[in-house]
């Protein structure tokens, strides 16, 4: 049965609103620009009391309630409810218990197109409607800003409490505003504006911030349905009194929260994420211009306020009444860029387009794909919140490993050992010196008015489209090195805030805030990602400590002046073990696997000696060939066209690892047995034994780990990743640090494809009578747009073959120059290295060459004792920031303003 609709003797509050829309306004003359920007502005969507109870069948206004099935196949009893019946269907197994919400599948006659057939049918959904009702649209300086209706049912969604609080058509029409103006261009006094700022006048404390590149409407509905609920978790509960006297005040926690989208470009975008935001309201196909009156559109703006929600299911989640687990609404804007520019551009539509008209207290950046925890943004505004010298702050970030099910592949569970040791030791350390040298962009946070300057000049010279404007100083006449930095451009933006002259802002670590993504679950993908990670790192870590006289020019009292240098010599020594991490791991593999005959075979007969003899010598040519076979794949091959060879390798590697592991614990047993301590001088056995200083070195790796892994109360991945970790970290250092150095000349992110913006209208406008520059434009009907909404969301819901598309990086001739000295100079030293090392004694042509010998091998005793010993250092200092970490945050807990 289909929904009823409106007789036709009796016009329907939507026919009402086109009616309105289609009749020209005089212009304010209090407020021509705005007005005229918008073009006419359209009255709220409630209707005449005369009209309420005939359309109360088909588009009730009652709060929480869609009318009418969203897609045809869909029961109508599905989503129309009589007054004794619930909206929502029984609750699934996995439903959530927090929350509203309604299962959008759809049936099996359904028919869902392949992903290139989506594609062209979104380019084809862009023209104008060929009927429609017609409206004169007024420009104001050439600028294109007009208010759509959204679909009916997203708009009776809105509980009616909220709907008291909104303004009269922020929850009944959605703003589209077509930027032809670079980011340092969107300003107030060049006519453009944002509907909470310029409009509604309300303060921003907190501007989330959303960078998407091609990511499937999967991740974008995981990382936007997890903000959403910590919006709602920081409006609603109250365990804060900031956010509860805003309330009491009559400034909703929810007007002061703003949530920015920005894509990457329209071409590598997937079309059903727009889809999905269409399911919410904050986007329209159909509505986009490809350029104003000659001038290309640079980004499409679109604003809305929504208290609908899509899970990564999917479900539609959506408020019912009196549920206090209803989502709140949400201000959003998404910022569809034209073309592929790059993250860093994204960022600097957030900085300096919405940011400069928003003033926000503080910026958050996510990732779309990872998905904060609960109360995750609220703890990271509580850090701001209580120290006002904090510029910036990161939580926790951990693999997405699935209730466990993902660390059956080795790869993701030593990634997830190596995040939990970064926030166990590293991030705590770090923060207890106030400067954390990387603030992840996937989930990060910075207080903008820290960032204003400077840091984001500096930050920005990475754009590529700013290229042309900066000069000499532009990413086009950098050298290969600079570009690097750019890789880790969070690097740089930490640095030069810590570092911004006549402040004294700080970074911090907030371990209470928590964040899950995803990690690469393959060898090719991974190798890829550590290439930008570990080139980017090293070209950043260099600059900092070459610009370290910066620190100087701050405002940083003596004590944090000390802490820095101290920070900065601990930084030296990491670089210096990273540097020759290559010819380390070749000596401690060679020199343990020596011990085997000399030491622990030495009671054994002639013939297990000259096998394990043959056994170490095959070991170690099979190391030499794999190691130079990835310079060879490095020079001259990508990863996922030798995905096969390269998961050889990780195999071989971690066969080497695992035995000369055993060789050390075996050799440690030994030791441990045969130990003889006089007068309790355990202190100068210690010094004096080799083998003792493996033990050393063996406790610093694990035991340190555990220890501060059970006082974070965070051990699990001891037991679950630490054995995957120790296999693979041979391949971590002669895999991915020799392909990164072999590939320091290529610094591309990602593919820019070609645009497809000649699918989108054109907008030319002409003077009125009144000298008013008008466009004529064709604009669906409320019956129209509502029954496209069915389709727009049995597509939200459907699933689709992906396709990924490689991309070949562009080579230019004195980069591979520069790389291959670079890569020529790291070998020669390695090799210089290994050589001294392994023939540290002198040559007498009159002695026996067991002397010889046993000269050399107690020289490179003595090595290997100072390489164990300034990793037991390493390791404790680690733990020693760590432990400080932790006891400050237990004895300040009690003292938090919240």
């Amino acid at each position: 049965m289909e929904p009823r609709r409106p007789s036709s003797s009796t016009a329907g509050p939507h026919e009402l609103v086109e009616q309105h829309i289609m009749r020209p306004l005089p212009l304010s003359p209090q407020a021509p620009a705005r007005q005229g920007l918008r073009g006419p502005r359209p009255p709220a969507r409630s209707p005449p009391p005369s009209h309420q109870a005939s359309l109360s069948s088909v588009y009730p206004l009652e709060e929480a309630e869609f009318s009418g099935p969203l897609h045809p196949h869909l029961a109508p009893a599905t989503w129309q409810r009589t007054s004794n019946e619930s909206l929502l269907p029984p609750k699934s197994s996995f439903s959530h218990p927090d929350e509203s919400e309604l299962h959008l599948g759809l049936p099996p006659d359904v028919h869902v197109e392949p992903w290139h057939a989506q594609s062209e049918g979104w380019l084809a959904r862009q023209q104008p409607p060929e009927h429609g009702d017609t409206r004169q649209v007024q420009l104001t300086d050439g600028h294109w800003i007009v208010d759509h209706p959204v679909p009916t049912p997203v708009a009776n969604a809105v509980e009616a409490a909220y709907r008291a609080q909104g303004q009269s058509t922020e929850f009944t029409h959605l703003r589209y505003s077509a930027v032809t103006c670079d980011p340092d261009e969107f300003l107030s006094e060049n006519g453009w504006g944002l509907r909470t700022s310029s409009e509604y006048g309300r303060e921003t404390e907190l501007l989330i911030a959303l960078t998407y590149y091609n990511e499937d409407r999967h991740l974008l509905t995981r990382t936007l349905h997890s903000v959403m609920q910590n919006i709602r978790d920081l409006c609603k509960h109250r365990w804060s009194r900031y956010w509860r006297a805003c309330e009491e005040e009559g400034r909703p926690a929810w007007q002061r929260i703003v949530v920015s989208l920005v894509f990457d470009g329209i071409d590598p975008c997937d079309k059903e994420t727009l889809d999905v935001l269409a399911t919410l309201g904050v986007y329209q196909d159909g509505i986009m211009k490809r350029e104003i009156n000659g001038h290309e559109t640079v980004a499409h703006l679109f604003e809305y306020t929504t208290q609908v929600s899509v899970d990564a299911t999917p479900r539609l989640v959506q408020p019912t009444p009196g549920n206090d687990s209803n989502l709140v609404p949400v201000q959003m804007i998404l910022c569809l860029k034209q073309k592929n520019a790059k993250k860093i551009n994204s960022h600097r539509w957030v900085f300096h387009a919405l940011g400069r008209l928003l003033q926000p207290e503080i910026v958050v950046l996510i990732d779309v794909g990872t998905k904060p925890g609960s109360k995750a943004l609220y703890y990271l505004w509580e850090a701001f919140h209580n120290n006002p010298h904090l510029g910036g702050a990161c939580g926790e970030i951990h693999a997405m490993i699935r209730h466990g099910t993902k660390l059956l592949n080795p790869l993701v569970a030593a990634q997830n050992f190596e995040y939990k040791i970064s926030n166990i030791l590293d991030k705590p350390l770090e923060s207890m010196f106030g400067y954390v040298s990387v603030l992840p962009g996937a989930f990060s946070a910075y207080r903008y008015r820290a960032v204003c300057g400077r840091p984001l000049e500096q930050y920005f010279h990475g754009d590529h489209t700013l290229a042309e404007r900066l000069g000499r100083k532009g990413i086009q006449h950098m050298n290969i090195f600079r570009k690097n930095m750019f890789l880790a451009e969070d690097r740089i933006l930490c640095f030069e805030l810590v570092a911004k002259a006549d402040d004294r802002w700080t970074l911090s670590y907030v371990k209470p805030s928590k964040a899950e993504t995803d990690v690469p679950e393959r060898t090719a993908e991974l190798i890829s990602q550590r290439r930008r990670w570990l080139n980017g790192s090293f070209a950043a870590s260099v600059y900092a400590l070459v610009h370290f006289y910066r620190f100087y020019r701050s405002q940083h009292g003596v004590l944090r002046q000390l802490g820095f240098h101290v920070q900065a010599l601990y930084n030296v020594a990491q670089l210096i073990l990273s540097w020759f991490a290559l010819a380390n791991m070749w000596l401690t593999f060679a020199i343990i696997i020596q011990y085997l005959p000399s030491i622990l075979l030495r009671d054994f007969s002639d013939a297990w000696l000259i096998a394990f003899h043959y056994v170490n010598l095959v070991a170690m040519w099979v190391y030499g060939f794999t190691l130079a076979l990835q310079f060879v794949l490095a020079l001259g091959n990508r990863p996922k066209s030798e995905h096969h060879v390269y998961a050889i390798s990780f195999v071989v590697f971690g066969v080497l690892g695992l035995y000369t592991l055993g060789i050390s614990l075996w050799l440690t047993v030994q030791s441990l047995a045969g130990l003889h301590v006089e007068n309790g001088d355990y202190a100068s056995v210690v010094l004096s034994n080799t083998t003792a200083v493996l033990i050393a070195s063996l406790a610093a790796m694990f035991g340190l780990y555990l220890i501060a892994s059970l006082l974070y109360a965070d051990p699990w991945h001891m037991l679950t990743s630490s054995v995957q970790y120790t296999l693979l970290a041979p391949s971590m250092v002669n895999v991915m640090n020799v392909y990164a150095f072999c590939n320091l000349h290529d610094v591309s992110w990602g593919t820019k494809g070609a645009d497809k913006a000649d699918a989108l209208p054109s907008v030319g406008g002409a003077p009125s009578a009144a000298h008013v520059e008008t466009v004529e434009e064709v604009a669906l009907t409320q019956e129209a747009l509502d029954l496209r909404f069915r389709d727009v969301v049995a597509r939200a819901v459907s699933p689709f073959p992906r396709i990924s598309e490689e991309s070949t990086p562009t080579m230019d001739d004195s980069n591979k120059t520069f790389r291959t000295r670079l890569v020529a100079f790291w070998l020669l030293t390695n090799a210089i290295l290994v050589a001294v090392i392994m023939n540290l004694y002198s040559y007498r042509p009159r002695e026996k060459l067991d002397t010889e010998a046993r000269e050399g091998r107690q020289n490179q005793e003595i090595y290997f004792k100072v390489m164990l010993w300034s990793t037991f250092g390493l390791a404790f200092f680690r733990f020693m920031g760590c432990v400080l970490f932790w006891l400050r945050r237990q004895m300040t807990r009690c003292c938090l303003r919240t």
